[in-house]
């Protein structure tokens, strides 16, 4: 039989090695515990990281798509105006051209008028009246052939309505050389400018003459 003593000696071996044992397990359940809660943790951060990259991956595709129409609406809207500015500038060089012959068409009907008006064949003595006559034919035919030239010039033009057309005296169809050279001319500003010129000439020559 046992003595008491060593009994009492083994039960506490006993119960201290219970105690470690629950105290291994403890620590291994809270070691469990921290990895599990740090692997969730580590899952939660994965996931949010995929959102996160998800969100700026829609961002990305959304911006990529914006500036796709921009660049198209850009490349559009950079033609459209293109070519515009290239009609709007034809069309003002047009307008300035046909200006600037109108200017010059006025400055010649205006020297023609002025001439013809002054001629008055009942104040003409018979001695000088077939003279003066055919000066004043010539004058008249100049001044009908120069506003049928002006007429055909303007033809189809913002100012071709205020010549009406041609006047009963054209012969365009047989002076067609004549008419062209004039219309060159007329683009160089010559042609109308081209009987005040001779006509200043004239009564310069005269007003020295007398």
């Amino acid at each position: 039989m046992a003595a008491p003593g060593e009994h009492t000696h083994h039960i506490k071996i006993r119960s201290t090695q219970m105690e470690m044992q629950s105290a291994g397990n403890a620590n291994r359940e809270e070691d469990y515990d921290s990895k599990l809660r740090a692997a969730e943790e580590d899952i939660e951060r994965i996931q949010l990281q995929r959102e996160s990259l998800a969100r700026q991956k829609r961002e990305l595709e959304e911006l990529t798509e914006r500036k796709r129409a921009f660049l198209s609406q850009q490349a559009e809207l950079v033609e459209k105006l293109t070519s515009s500015l290239t009609l709007i500038d034809r069309g003002l060089y047009e307008i300035n051209q046909e200006a600037d012959d109108l200017q010059q068409c006025r400055v010649c009907f205006a020297a023609h008028l002025e001439k013809i008006q002054k001629f008055n064949p009942e104040n003409w003595g018979r001695d000088v009246a077939p003279e003066k006559l055919e000066k004043a034919l010539m004058a008249i035919d100049i001044a009908s052939d120069e506003y049928d030239q002006a007429a055909t010039h303007f033809q189809g033009t913002r100012s071709g309505s205020i010549f009406g057309g041609s006047s009963k005296r054209s012969r365009s169809a047989s002076r067609s050389g004549t008419s062209s050279e004039f219309l060159v001319n007329l683009r160089n500003g010559f042609a109308f400018n081209l009987p005040i010129l001779v006509l200043g000439t004239v009564a310069v020559f005269i007003y020295f003459t007398k």
